[in-house]
């Protein structure tokens, strides 16, 4: 018998992907967001899906429909604590415990102390990682009785995903997945799709023009250059809309992100995107294409959630 999971915060199941593919069985997701709900449930045909505010669940909700689950992973939303978001606030605390999208971390907690799983996994920004949030979300798993937890840091490109994306992995027991040798390249990623501007059977694959305020100054961008600059939280200068350097990895790919193709004028297909995220081909995602991109950009790559996944399992529920 497959041992079951639930997934909070589910979006269109990066995280389930790896698990499911690492052999243990998605039960329930649950996700705010309609289109993600919808995805959700077309690649996980036999999971339990809600189109629900977190904040409205409770335990015994769950326990009812699923039992009272081994592993609970979880994907708030990030940003309360990303340097990149214009909403950073400047005290940490306050990012925690004030700021409503970072509160959806605590009620990521609510829900895991309430069900007591063996495992559980939080994903998310390194910016979690400030010394004030460490503390104060190490005291409030203490009060269920989560006596030790751990602030595990992966690189997705070291687990065979063909872009750069450092993640935070809370977690009650530490994570070291084993590294995979070299980095896939972006080429190496997306170079067999075929053209988007004619039909195909790949699901996600649609041709996307360069918006028209972009298309004089698009052909001259070169590899690694952006078309677009704007100021994070942090005050940092961050690029949108960067050709791909199709010798290397790609940048970290967010719910916003845009890119242009290596070699055309063009941007890149949400499949494509998919592709440089580790998703398999048979991973669907549904709604309008800005949803498809978002679904893409927010998730955990299925690949080192597969690593991630695989390990625990090795080490911890053998």
């Amino acid at each position: 018998m497959k041992i079951g999971f639930i997934d909070l915060f589910c979006g269109a199941g990066g995280f389930s992907r790896g698990f499911f593919e690492a052999g243990l069985e998605p039960l329930l997701g649950i996700d705010i967001d309609e289109a993600c709900t919808y995805s959700y449930k077309e690649n996980f045909k036999g999971a339990i899906v809600l189109n629900e505010d977190i904040r409205n669940i409770h335990a015994m909700d769950i326990i009812y429909l699923v039992g009272r689950p081994r592993i609970v992973i979880a994907s708030p939303p990030c940003e309360a604590y990303t340097g990149i978001s214009q909403r950073l606030m400047e005290d940490p605390i306050d990012r925690l415990y004030t700021d409503p999208i970072g509160r959806l971390t605590l009620e990521a907690i609510r829900l895991i102390g309430d069900l007591h799983p063996e495992i559980f996994i939080i994903e998310n920004v390194p910016g979690i990682k400030n010394p004030v949030i460490v503390d104060n979300i190490r005291r409030e798993f203490k009060r269920y009785g989560y006596e030790k937890v751990y602030f595990n840091i992966l690189d997705a490109e070291k687990f065979g995903v063909p872009s750069i994306r450092r993640r935070i992995f809370i977690s009650n027991v530490p994570i070291a997945p084993k590294k995979v040798k070299g980095r896939m390249s972006v080429w190496e990623a997306i170079k067999d799709l075929p053209d988007p501007r004619y039909p195909s059977k790949i699901p996600n694959h649609d041709y996307v023009p360069i918006p028209p305020r972009f298309e004089r100054r698009a052909p001259r961008i070169k590899w690694d250059e952006g078309l677009e600059f704007f100021m994070g939280g942090d005050r940092k200068i961050y690029k949108q809309y960067v050709r791909l350097n199709p010798n290397k990895p790609a940048p970290t790919i967010m719910g916003r992100s845009r890119f242009l193709h290596p070699f055309e004028n063009r941007l890149i297909s949400v499949r494509e995107q998919a592709r440089l995220m580790s998703y398999p081909d048979n991973h669907l995602f549904h709604g309008g294409r800005e949803q498809q991109y978002n679904q893409v950009g927010e998730s955990v790559p299925p690949k080192l959630a597969y690593a991630i996944a695989k390990y625990i399992i090795e080490n911890f529920l053998l």
